[in-house]
């Protein structure tokens, strides 16, 4: 297996793959744009190193990303090199894993998705399931046991240099924010090409004793979802998963976010069942998304309003492409209006002066005899930016003109196809 990884044509396609993603520098400093240069020189070194199994890994760079509930994930950003080398392996590895994995199995996998994994939610309700468990693994990523993951591992694949360079990448530790060196005796590093495909064998053998006792459940990574049809089956259903979990993987459950509750109370991947037991972003779903809008047009920001609106427009379509199933008509109307206002504040903020709005307001079309109710108004900016004349100057139709997206049909392609009446 270790030829099929370091044939050129697989190395050639991890290489594409890691340049297409970019991506920040590891330890070691190198961009993207640096390696090929880099590779030209040292290429036949590295391939031969891997090949009699002493290439050793660099550590990985610790960086954070925000998390919704306001803590801190931590990410191990691997150096340019080992990003490629770990896709070479995943590209190799992953088609012979994948024909094992389970169907209820969704996150990181080719033709798979967070929208089919809410479905199963969807048809779970659909099947007389009225009850569910919610089960949270805390920290997963950081305490899988290499010992029981390297075993999950050689079942299906058989190349002890393979292993041994997947090893040496699980052992080769974190550089972090200070430049202190952290060992890394448990845990799967996120950020590498190789981390999905290792924390989907790690939770395999979950899936395959769900399945076995004759669960309706839906995983995507390590979020996962068990539907039962009563409240009694899924306070048992719970408390073995507890016990499997670890003991026999040797994770730990989150019991303050694990519960067995009515199915429509859950929340799965950003996703619920409103009252017609249809598909709906959740109440929390809703609040980071405005937070973010929040962010983006905040008022002191001091940013040209063109570049606000691009980043905006970004940011909205790509949050509604992703709640694109959610059957809340009633809500996109209200945070249609609520982005438009809020886009409306920011250019009232941008414009400052009274004589600076006066002008703004009068080319857009604004009454001569009543502008000044608007101009000289001590409000502030957020009740201002509903004022009747401002709405009138600022119409939707403008705003529009100017690229802000528009929330409401956005939403309606996205859930009803190209051709569907705006």
């Amino acid at each position: 297996m270790i030829e099929e990884i370091l044939e050129p044509e697989n190395l050639a396609q991890a290489w594409k793959r890691v340049k297409a993603n970019k991506g920040a520098p590891g330890i070691d400093g190198m961009t993207v744009e640096d390696f090929p240069a880099f590779a030209r020189k040292e290429w036949p070194r590295i391939t031969n190193a891997i090949a009699e199994g002493t290439y050793r890994p660099a550590p990985v760079r610790r960086s954070w990303i925000d998390k919704p509930d306001g803590t801190k994930r931590p990410l191990g950003i691997p150096t340019v090199l080992d990003r490629v080398i770990q896709q070479a392996v995943a590209q190799v590895l992953g088609p012979v894993f994948e024909v094992g994995f389970s169907e209820h199995s969704h996150g990181y996998r080719p033709g798979r998705s967070a929208a089919k994994a809410v479905a199963e939610m969807e048809a779970g309700w659909t099947e007389g399931r009225r009850h569910a468990v919610e089960c949270d693994l805390k920290s997963f990523f950081d305490t899988v046991n290499h010992d029981r993951l390297m075993k999950a591992l050689l079942e299906k694949c058989r190349c002890r240099r393979t292993l041994g360079l997947i090893g040496r990448y699980l052992r080769a530790g974190v550089v972090l924010t200070d430049g202190t060196f952290e060992a890394t005796p448990l845990g799967v590093p996120q950020g590498g090409p190789l981390s999905p495909l290792l924390a989907n064998s790690a939770l395999d053998p979950l899936d395959k004793e769900l399945e076995a006792r004759g669960h309706k459940f839906a995983r995507y990574a390590d979020d996962f979802i068990v539907m039962v049809r009563s409240a009694k089956a899924a306070n048992r259903v719970l408390a073995g998963l507890i016990r499997y979990c670890e003991g026999r993987l040797q994770l730990v459950v989150n019991r303050a976010k694990s519960r067995a509750a009515p199915l429509k109370s859950c929340a799965f991947l950003g996703y619920k069942l409103n009252q017609r037991a249809k598909l709906a972003w959740t109440e929390k779903a809703q609040h980071r998304f405005k937070e973010k809008v929040k962010e983006i047009t905040r008022r002191n920001r001091g940013h040209r309003v063109q570049t606000v609106i691009d980043e905006l427009r970004l940011y909205v379509r790509g949050w509604l492409n992703y709640f694109r199933f959610s059957s809340t008509y009633k809500e996109v109307l209200e945070l249609a209006a609520w982005v438009r206002r809020r886009v409306r504040l920011y250019y009232w903020k941008q414009w400052k002066q009274p004589r600076t709005r006066r002008r703004h307001l009068l080319a857009l079309g604004a009454d001569p005899g009543t502008v000044h109710m608007a101009t000289r108004s001590r409000k502030g900016y957020w009740r201002m930016s509903q004022n009747e004349i401002v709405r009138y100057a600022l119409n939707n139709r403008w705003l529009e003109e100017q690229g802000v997206p528009d929330v409401r049909a956005i939403w309606i392609v996205l859930h009803y196809g190209k051709d569907a009446r705006v």
